[in-house]
């Protein structure tokens, strides 16, 4: 076969119209051998003998769209020294834009023979047990499409599963249900429209691995934290089985979305990739530069630094591992038009030799980016490793979910003590967390459930996490979860306690749309999604993570939706700055405040009364100190809210004349009712607001 030179960058391979240029970086390579596969698997091996930078490249004329590669590399084998070459495994190009197939879990896909000395190497041919990289065509018609950008104080999020949302649909077409199609099926459209979200976050799409373990046991890794390409939309979740044509289907996805006015946010996972440890299968980068591409331990290098809990950890002390990630999030932003990122573990991306250090070489890189420094940035501010909670400490770019909000507002409705404070920290956008870094309340992703525990619908009705169908005796997952069952747990036919879950559910959603910051709502939580109580439905590819369609709560998802509607239509609930707490200029009255039932202004002593769970706030819509794109101020209506966390009833006086001489009701959480209209209220009238439950009155005019 005929090849030209080429060109080292840049890396993977890239189709012109004419022929493909393939390049791959390997420092440790004493040989790179391009491997070509027809469809019936027969191998062509190609010698790259140009290298460039350590980077390995040849222009193959002739070769297109749809052919199936890999590579072999030839060099060092030294475990105890970090390094890994074995010219028997077929790799994966860590630059791969599509991938076909899956691992076959077979002895030839590890780097040792089982019950045999580790350090000796396996050399059984991996490649009938391996995916295969495939070149792609990159030519696609976007039209007029474009990044919304809207900004952060406008955006609601929804966490969703590109399976789990469509699989179970009966409107959708059995043949494309859980699949990147299903997702903009008009029936999923016409759903995400009345609900009302700007952003969808799907959970990881970058080609991912199912775990041996797993299948052994019937399971798959549904979540998807398992990469392996990061370039690569996983080819399970296609509606058609053509190589490649995932990638086009991805962009058709992202294109109609973005026409329905919804940005879409992916779930990334560049702290660790599906190699595992020194145990682990070499699938792709273990075998192409094992020392450049993960963090080793010094005192022997045969084994792998683990901050993630997964076997190994990324090197982001090396430029290359950088390179492959700054390329990988410029590839998805300006190739695949994705309007942003939440970092899974993202303090493991800050480690730069132990601690975290939040200006790593990482995040300067971020924020130099011309590209990547302008689409949305979360961080999930957490690993497992020392030191690894860093909610608060991310850089001014960044937004990280706080897990600081999820922890209190749990606390504060379920009725512990000592939460009152530190609510009117969260319910403001957290300034004890951000307003010292320079950032801004949106910093903030608000969220009281995530993919990673209950269900909003399990939040409140389980006091323990029910795992067993996990196979691990119950002992995975979170134990305190901060839930509570409502006094039985798991379902129930008892009317008074199914009452007080959906208004517990209420009152999450209400505080969650409420809360200056970034709403962030599981996808389901609208609906009462539940599954069966298992808080760790990692690999739970069935109907307990898929969300059942024949199980929606009308009543709950239209509530939801006019929390939505109300957050949108009323810029005091989104707030660009901080509240302070002062008079506005010319004005007797505050920008917020904060009143104890009998309607006083709150005292330092009132704070410090550690069982109280009950207060008044009131929102000045004529105190927004921001203004909008045309530089006019910008004015809403003021509000004031009556929360009462306590188990009875309790009279609350509204107060006095200076705050508002009258009153409408909005709504009220025991019934979840939005109210056109009701009899006006009046400055120090009482009012009796129910056992844990929210009130939202308007003042008049």
């Amino acid at each position: 076969m005929e090849i030209w030179p080429g060109k080292p960058f840049p890396l993977g391979s890239v189709y012109d119209g004419f022929g493909t240029n393939f390049s791959l970086f390997s420092e440790k390579a004493e040989q790179a051998e391009l491997c070509l596969f027809d469809e019936s698997g027969k191998e062509t091996r190609i010698s790259l003998s140009e290298v460039t930078g350590y980077c390995w490249h040849g222009y193959l004329p002739g070769v297109g769209p749809g052919q199936r590669y890999s590579y072999r590399i030839q060099g060092p084998w030294a475990p105890d020294e970090g390094k890994r070459c074995n010219p028997n495994k077929l790799l994966l190009d860590p630059y791969a834009k599509a991938i076909e197939g899956r691992v076959e879990w077979n002895q030839a896909v590890f780097p040792y023979r089982f019950g045999e000395n580790e350090d000796i190497a396996e050399n059984t041919d991996s490649a009938p047990f391996v995916p295969k990289s495939i070149v792609i065509n990159p030519f696609f018609d976007w039209g007029d499409d474009h990044h919304l950008r809207y900004p952060l104080n406008e955006t609601v999020i929804y966490e969703a599963h590109v399976k789990g949302l469509t699989a179970w649909h009966p409107d959708i077409p059995e043949s494309i249900r859980g699949t990147y199609t299903a997702l903009i099926h008009p029936v999923m459209l016409d759903y995400f429209s009345r609900l009302g979200i700007t952003a969808l976050e799907i959970m990881p799409i970058h080609q991912f691995i199912h775990d041996e373990h797993l299948l052994k046991k019937g399971l798959r890794n549904y979540w998807g934290y398992n990469s392996i390409g990061y370039f690569a939309p996983h080819n399970e979740y296609a509606s058609t089985g053509q190589s490649g044509q995932q990638v086009q289907e991805f962009k058709q996805m992202v294109k109609v979305l973005h026409d329905a006015h919804i940005e879409v946010i992916l779930d990334v996972v560049y702290n660790h990739t599906a190699e595992g440890n020194h145990l682990g299968p070499v699938l792709s980068f273990k075998g192409i530069d094992n020392e450049a591409y993960y963090r080793l331990e010094q005192k022997d290098k045969r084994y792998y630094t683990d901050y993630t809990g997964t076997g190994n950890s990324l090197n982001m002390a090396h430029p290359h591992v950088l390179q492959l990630i700054m390329d990988s999030l410029r590839y998805w932003i300006q190739e695949m038009h994705i309007d942003g990122f939440r970092f899974d573990l993202a303090a493991t991306l800050a480690r730069q030799l132990h601690d975290v250090d939040r200006l790593s070489a990482f995040f300067d890189l971020i924020q130099q980016d011309p590209v990547v420094s302008q689409a949305k940035l979360i961080a999930e501010p957490w690993d497992v490793g020392i030191g690894g909670y860093q909610v608060g400490n991310f850089p001014p770019l960044w937004s990280e979910w706080n897990g600081k909000y999820r922890d209190c507002i749990r606390d504060f409705w379920r009725g512990q003590d000592q939460t009152l404070a530190e609510f009117a920290y969260r319910f403001t956008g957290s300034s004890d967390l951000y307003e010292n870094t320079s950032r801004r309340p949106f910093a903030s992703i608000n969220f009281i459930t995530a993919h990673d525990g209950f269900t909003l619908n399990d939040l409140v009705s389980y006091n323990d996490k029910h795992n067993d169908a996990n196979g691990e005796g119950n002992s995975d997952g979170e134990s305190f979860n901060r839930s509570w069952n409502c006094g039985h747990e798991g379902p129930t036919e008892d009317e008074n306690i199914l009452y007080l879950r959906k208004k517990q559910k209420r009152n999450f959603l209400s505080t969650l749309l409420l809360s200056q910051g970034v709403p962030m709502i599981l996808g389901g939580d609208e609906s009462g999604r539940t599954q069966q109580g298992n808080n760790n439905a990692y690999c739970q590819d069935n109907e307990i993570s898929w969300y059942d369609w024949g199980e929606t709560d009308e009543d709950l998802f239209d509530f939801c939706a006019r929390l939505i509607k109300f957050r949108k239509d009323h810029p005091v609930l989104r707030r660009k700055g901080w509240f302070q707490g002062r008079p506005i200029h010319g004005s007797k009255v505050d920008d917020i405040e904060w009143f104890t039932p009998d309607g006083a202004v709150m005292s330092d002593e009132d704070w410090d009364v550690g069982f109280a769970k009950s207060i008044g706030i009131f929102l000045n819509g004529d105190g927004i100190a921001s203004l909008d794109d045309r530089g006019n101020r910008i004015r809403d209506d003021s509000f004031y809210l009556l929360i009462n966390a306590h188990y009875e009833p309790l009279t609350f006086s509204l107060p006095s004349q200076k705050w508002g001489k009258a009153w409408d009701a909005v709504f009220d959480t025991k019934d979840g009712i939005f109210r056109e209209e009701s009899r006006p209220l009046h400055a120090g009238e009482d009012i009796e607001v129910e056992e844990r439950s929210l009130i939202v009155l308007k003042r008049g005019t």
